[in-house]
């Protein structure tokens, strides 16, 4: 004789299943019908009046199946559903967006030609984006070498030493968090270029650009080094370890993936940002290998001038360098989750 499973009260059937697919099949042809058939246009009418449609049918349902309070529990569901494809109905259509018409500009030579010798507006198997790409990086590497250090040892100060005038500088940091990126274009070309005879160049824009990814790297590795146990600081000090040593050998290895996750955090705040450069690196559509002379172009610049420049062919060239950033930045989060994910313990 054999026992069967005894069906859970809270979860649905697949007669429950049936019903709920052909009630969704169903909201979606009355809302089409509805739709084309009055004055409405576009999709927002559409994916609310399916919204309307399907939460106010499972509801009816839910009722004459199981009572009052069951048809209450699926308005509720239904909302919560309805939230949650709100949310993630722009996202999906950003990035629909964005590959849809980024790849139309992306040919054979699009990341090993430059736009020196070929306007915005020229044929799109004609230029590049290779100039872009490689200030881009000259960009990056600088305001790792400048920030990483500063950021990692701001958070050990406030974190591990504790000193005179941590909760200021720790305000300092959280104000310097919120400063608009403009800013710190501004600060460095009234600073650093203007009557000064340095002009632009790639180095100004890794300076301005160190502005605004230091808070991001200082508040983040902050957190990760209070998720240090005490215990260890403590047994490494036990052991007579002096406390630079315990900080070096003990707390930062410990901290190790976090420390990376906020690197990476740093660098996606940075990656996209164009008002700081356009006060600092000048632009330029030709390559530049020298970050340190003369005018660079980064990708958000080449976006920018591709965006003003009006034409059909520019355009599509901006919507390509959006998306060629898009990747860079979601590859950025995907490693920052990796770094960050927690190991299970076999």
């Amino acid at each position: 004789m054999t026992i069967s499973t005894p069906i859970k009260p809270w979860r649905p059937t697949k007669r429950d299943y049936s019903f709920q697919i052909a009630i969704v099949i169903g909201s979606v042809i009355a809302a089409y019908l509805l739709v084309t058939n009055t004055g409405f246009e576009g999709r927002l009418p559409l994916v609310i009046f399916f919204g309307i449609f399907s939460v106010s049918a499972l509801a009816i349902l839910a009722g004459i199946r199981r009572g009052k309070e069951s048809a209450k529990d699926a308005i509720m569901a239904g909302v919560a559903y309805a939230g949650v494809f709100a949310l993630l109905l722009p996202v999906v259509s950003i990035l629909w967006t964005v590959i849809s018409r980024g790849t139309a500009a992306i040919y054979g030579g699009f990341f090993t030609t430059d736009m020196a010798q070929d306007p915005f507006s020229s044929p799109l198997d004609e230029g590049g984006i290779a100039h872009a790409l490689i200030g881009t990086l000259w960009l990056i590497v600088i305001a790792l070498i400048i920030s990483v250090p500063l950021g990692i040892l701001t958070a050990l100060y406030l974190t591990e030493i504790k000193g005179p005038g941590s909760a200021l500088i720790r305000f300092l940091v959280q104000a310097m968090s919120g400063i608009p990126s403009i800013v710190a274009g501004l600060f460095i070309y009234s600073a650093l270029i203007s009557g000064s005879g340095r002009g632009f160049s790639g180095f100004m824009g890794a300076l301005a650009l160190s502005i605004l990814m230091i808070p991001t790297v200082a508040r983040t590795a902050e957190e990760v080094l209070l998720l240090v146990p005490p215990d260890l600081r403590e047994a490494g000090l036990a052991l007579g370890a002096t406390q630079w040593k315990t900080v070096a050998l003990v707390v930062i290895p410990a901290a190790k993936s976090g420390l990376v996750t906020a690197v990476i955090l740093g660098v996606a705040r940075i990656a996209g940002e164009t008002a700081p450069l356009l006060f600092t690196t000048g632009g330029a559509d030709d390559t530049n290998l020298n970050p340190f002379d003369g005018n660079m172009g980064t990708i958000p610049f080449y976006i920018w001038k591709a965006l003003i420049d009006g034409s059909p062919e520019a355009a599509s060239r901006a919507w390509a360098g959006i998306f060629i950033l898009m990747v860079a930045v979601l590859a950025l989060f995907a490693l920052a989750r990796f770094f960050s994910r927690t190991k299970k313990v076999k």
